[in-house]
């Protein structure tokens, strides 16, 4: 796929693997409909982009807002004119088990993670269709492959963007509209920083918890951006970023019930 000229929409794009992925398109000649619910960072994204050289616009959206995202497609093409490419990318986290998760963090998190990607992708779906080369990009996680204790809300909601995604890939087959599902592994974004603590988890559990996953954080966004796009321009329709998801796919496969047990061992050592 050549990305040059061609239209994306980004979600999250105002820090981390969305403006990574922006300026990676940015480089390689797209023009950019940037949103986010933080405002500066999606701004200060825009600008490093037309720096760059791209087209880009910034847009304050809230992806949990249903009539703000139905009425986004129209703000988009009247500024761009068209969209070629979707990319689905915002997110949040939550730690905790599923009896630690209250029914309204729960929630709030699918409502994000996953409603939002369905949202976002019935919405720009028509525009999509008009485009000679249009591809929907939804980000999924490591922990869309692998179901780690202590990610029950956040695993479902990647779980789910993965079976949507392949879903939509079957079902849009033989159209102008590709599907592309990404799985990143530890990349060094602020997500664990941000992440929302289960009620009655103690101060202490909660940073014990951040640090944790902190340390398997390591790939800089930067990279992650370019394997995303990389993948994007090969039409790949699963694109794992980073070696962690790609061992973690791999051994899910050959153990799909008894991986946890051997990554236990793997993460004592």
């Amino acid at each position: 796929m050549k990305l040059n000229n061609r239209v994306a929409v980004i979600t999250g794009a105002g820090s981390g693997i969305g403006r990574a992925t922006a300026l990676a398109m940015a480089r390689r000649g797209a023009r950019l409909a940037l949103a986010d619910v933080d405002g500066d960072g999606v701004a200060a994204t825009a600008h490093e982009a037309a720096a760059l050289g791209a087209h880009a616009t910034h847009h304050v959206l809230d992806v949990t807002d249903r009539a703000a995202v139905a009425g986004f497609p129209a703000v988009v093409r009247a500024v761009h004119g068209k969209v070629d490419l979707l990319m689905n990318n915002a997110g949040v986290a939550l730690g905790g088990t599923f009896e630690q998760v209250g029914e309204t963090d729960f929630d709030w998190l699918m409502d994000v993670n996953f409603g939002a990607v369905v949202r976002m992708t019935r919405a720009f779906l028509p525009l999509l269709h008009a485009s000679d080369d249009a591809r929907i990009v939804n980000v999924s996680s490591i922990y869309g492959i692998i179901a780690p204790p202590g990610q029950a809300a956040y695993a479902a909601s990647k779980f789910a963007v993965r079976g949507f995604s392949n879903v939509l890939r079957h079902e849009l087959a033989g159209t102008t509209v590709g599907v592309s599902v990404v799985h990143p592994g530890g990349v060094a974004t602020k997500i664990a920083q941000s992440a929302r603590a289960p009620v009655g988890a103690t101060a202490e559990q909660v940073e014990q918890r951040r640090r944790t996953t902190q340390k398997m954080l390591r790939m800089p966004p930067a990279q992650a951006g370019e394997i995303i796009v990389r993948g994007i321009e090969r039409r790949a329709p699963r694109i794992l970023v980073g070696g962690d998801a790609k061992a973690a796919a791999l051994l899910e496969r050959l153990a799909p019930t008894g991986y946890w047990n051997l990554l236990k061992k793997a993460i004592k050592r």
